[in-house]
């Protein structure tokens, strides 16, 4: 990997290959799957039910890899062309959706879907509608899970400090109870830890660059990000460090 040369471009989206590779080395860095997939395995635990599993924003398939095996079937939202060319590698019997999720038809009933830090690259106005949308394909007594950073973390600071763009799932909960009646049952809202930590100042940039990449969101400076990032995370010995722990909104969808 040409950390120097990627670290320098700017990521223009996520169908950038770019994109993907900053998001590779963002996890080559953090125990977020390490402990997103031990929350995971408690909430499939639980589960009445397992046969299919939904996941929204799959990504390059490293929880569906994880999750397929406790599944009769396994169905991915992905839009990216170079995330689902990862997919397809991580877990290929997985059938894949290519289309946005505002935009996909998705022939499933879930017991257990995940939207995993989707709600970002969608305009806050449809977060409701998209939640419904989503719900409509959980089956009765299966559960939805709504990731995204918590608000008040060190990374989602950065991300306010340079975008003025605010992420917090827990506004959506109050919009829960206008949804057509069936579709939402009880909420919980969990927290799960989260660490990155960079070898190196070009790493943590690199990183830096995929956390900011916002949609509509201005691009900051490299020099202002360099300043942010070695005022806030740095640990004085050439390492870099920050929490990144995430909200999961927990959504059952009543049993018949």
């Amino acid at each position: 990997m040409e950390l120097g040369k990627a670290a320098r471009a700017r990521i223009a989206g996520t169908d950038d290959d770019a994109y993907r590779e900053a998001f590779d080395m963002f996890l080559s860095g953090t125990d977020e799957k390490a402990t997103t997939h031990a929350y995971l395995r408690r909430v499939v635990d639980r589960l009445p039910a397992r046969r299919t599993l939904l996941d929204i924003g799959a990504a390059q398939g490293t929880t569906t890899r994880y999750l397929a095996p406790y599944f009769e079937r396994v169905v991915c939202v992905e839009p990216s062309e170079p995330m689902r060319r990862a997919l397809a590698r991580a877990c290929p019997r997985a059938e894949v959706v290519a289309e946005p999720v505002g935009e996909a038809r998705v022939d499933a009933r879930a017991d257990l879907a995940l939207l995993s830090h989707v709600l970002y690259y969608i305009p806050r106005a449809q977060w409701a509608v998209t939640t419904a949308r989503v719900m409509e394909w959980v089956a009765p007594g299966g559960v939805l899970l709504v990731l995204l950073q918590n608000p008040d973390n060190a990374c989602m600071r950065m991300v306010r400090h340079f975008t003025g763009r605010h992420f917090d799932v827990r506004e959506l909960v109050g919009e829960l109870a206008a949804l057509p009646p069936g579709l939402v049952g009880r909420t919980e809202l969990d927290v799960v830890p989260a660490r990155y930590h960079g070898r190196s100042l070009e790493e943590t940039l690199m990183v830096a660059d995929f956390l900011l990449s916002v949609p509509e969101a201005p691009s900051p400076t490299r020099e202002a990000v360099e300043a942010y990032v070695r005022r806030h995370f740095d640990n004085e010995d050439g390492t870099y460090t920050f929490r990144h722990d995430q909200h999961v909104l927990r959504i059952e969808r009543p049993a018949p």
